[in-house]
């Protein structure tokens, strides 16, 4: 149980649907269309084609899982910095129009580089049982928020999300900083 929650709570920060609820309602005023269970489902499937074939598409390339969770330390701090700073490192968002379901909900806000980066990082750490109940319990929430979205517009301040955001993004450093130490032994 320790484990799920760890894992969890490793996704919900490096996922960062709380702080991303800007760039969603942002979207929904500029009239994108999300729709909740599509861009769950596909980011689900997403991540758990990387959690279950990632090792085999890095065996591949001839990388260990311990080298490529140090790179995913590397990305979870680096997002850590953008979420604490405010700096943009790795994403950007453009949106125009139409369907926002799958891009970039689902890839690269939900299921993006830094989450697929995590899940491997993970597999280093935690078995695939744990991560995949992490990634369920997710997904959950992110389908939650998408659904509850305008509703949780009207009542979330801008000031409580960007500190919910600072918030994580200090864990998600320290996460990074605790993988390192544990890889590199």
């Amino acid at each position: 149980m320790a484990a799920v929650l760890s894992v969890s709570l490793i996704l919900f920060s490096v996922i960062d649907i709380i702080g991303s609820l800007p760039i969603i309602m942002n979207m929904k005023r500029e009239g994108v269309k999300i729709n909740a269970s599509v861009a769950t489902s596909t980011a689900g499937i997403i991540m758990l084609s990387f959690l279950f074939f990632g090792s085999a598409i890095l065996g591949l390339f001839g990388l260990e899982v311990a080298s490529f969770a140090l790179a995913g330390a590397l990305i979870i701090f680096f997002i850590g910095l953008e979420m604490v700073l405010g700096i943009r490192f790795f994403r950007d968002h453009h949106e125009d129009g139409g369907s926002g379901s799958v891009v970039p909900i689902a890839f690269p806000l939900v299921a993006g580089a830094g989450t697929l980066t995590t899940i491997l990082s993970l597999k280093a750490e935690f078995d695939s049982t744990a991560i995949l109940a992490g990634i369920v319990i997710n997904l959950l929430i992110v389908f939650v928020i998408l659904r509850s979205s305008d509703w949780l517009a009207k009542r979330i301040s801008d000031q409580v999300t960007a500190t919910l955001r600072k918030v994580f993004g200090i864990l998600l450093i320290a996460i990074a900083i605790q993988m390192v130490r544990q890889n590199l032994i």
